[in-house]
């Protein structure tokens, strides 16, 4: 099957120069820079973002190297079925329409002890990490770079507060236990004939949360669909992060933001690897239309709802997710 799908321009998917936010500068500009691409592709990429080189070099060399250990050491890590932490095979994901997506990855969130309030009442997607003891290097690389991410998902949360006319401790309030997951992804080589068959790296999806920051390598195949229904490649750009909005967000913008479905195609005869950390807020942070996002004589197009209970649903439709009651 022959692909004649272009580079997204730099109109539809801008650069976002993040030196004011990360200096303690003034965010305005920058803020509405950002509200014209949640509006137009809900796609954009960030540069001067703080996030040390070194550490993006590090967890893209432990990722390589853990992906490259032999099946059968990788799935003696298989991640915990509630907290889901840990390696998840390649055929679990499975977006409804398509068949399963040909990936793998490693899960990571925010580290909770098992005595916490909330992993001790199950609370759903909230507990420990799971680190492999034998490879020390990977939770080292791992946890370095989660930080850092989920530093810059927090700093951010003040620009896309300013952006949808919120103060901008808005989202603030609602961040102190946030949903942070991080995954370790690595594609194989997709068949040629995969995509016509409904088979592809990830099967076109929107993301289901706040923001989305993802590390690819150099070799591509993140593709975007604009408002026009047109697919589009969206290039890598050394040193800068692709982010994207989620659904939740969209639904806080009562759909003023575009929640944009995209797909991975890996059809460069070479292994694929990204990071993208899923920043969300706290489970039981409700999810409505925003006042400044409500316009004269509009209603809410969506029905109110949490965080969590709207992750947690998401992740039962395309995971099979079950809560720790349902395993009981």
């Amino acid at each position: 099957m022959e692909r004649n799908i272009r580079a997204a321009s730099r109109d539809e998917v801008p650069v976002l120069d993040l030196t004011p936010l990360t200096t303690g500068g003034d965010i305005t500009a920058l803020a509405e820079a950002l509200d014209a691409a949640c509006r137009n592709t809900g796609f954009f990429y960030v540069k001067n973002h703080g996030v040390p080189e070194f550490t993006l070099n590090a967890v893209f060399g432990a990722t390589r190297r853990y992906f490259a250990l032999p099946q059968e050491v990788r799935d003696a890590h298989v991640m915990d079925p509630v907290f889901r932490r840990g390696f998840m095979p390649q055929g679990v994901t499975k977006h409804p329409g398509f068949k399963a997506d040909l990936k793998e990855s490693y899960e990571v969130g925010v580290d909770l002890p098992l005595d916490d309030p909330d992993v001790a009442a199950g609370l759903p997607l909230h507990g420990p990490n799971q680190w492999p003891e034998e490879f020390p290097w990977l939770r080292e690389a791992a946890e370095t770079y989660f930080n850092e991410m989920r530093a810059l998902g927090e700093r951010m949360l003040r620009l896309v507060a300013l952006a949808v006319g919120m103060p901008e401790d808005h989202f603030l309030q609602f961040n102190t236990k946030p949903m942070v997951q991080m995954r370790l992804f690595h594609y194989a080589q997709q068949p040629e004939a995969a995509e016509e068959d409904g088979q592809h790296g990830a099967a076109p999806h929107t993301d289901y949360g706040l923001l989305t920051l993802l590390a690819q390598d150099p070799i591509g195949g993140l593709e975007l669909q604009t408002r026009q229904g047109e697919w589009v490649k969206a290039p890598y750009i050394d040193g800068a992060f692709v982010v994207n909005i989620g659904d939740l967000f969209q639904r806080w913008t009562n759909d003023r933001y575009f929640s944009n479905k995209h797909r991975v195609v890996n059809l460069t005869g070479r292994e694929r690897y990204s990071i993208p950390l899923f920043y969300n807020l706290d489970y039981h942070a409700p999810v409505e239309c925003l006042p400044s996002c409500l316009a004269e004589g509009e209603t809410p197009k969506h029905a109110p709802t949490t965080c969590g209970e709207y992750l947690t649903g998401r992740f039962k439709a395309v995971q099979g997710y079950k809560t720790k009651e349902e395993l009981a």
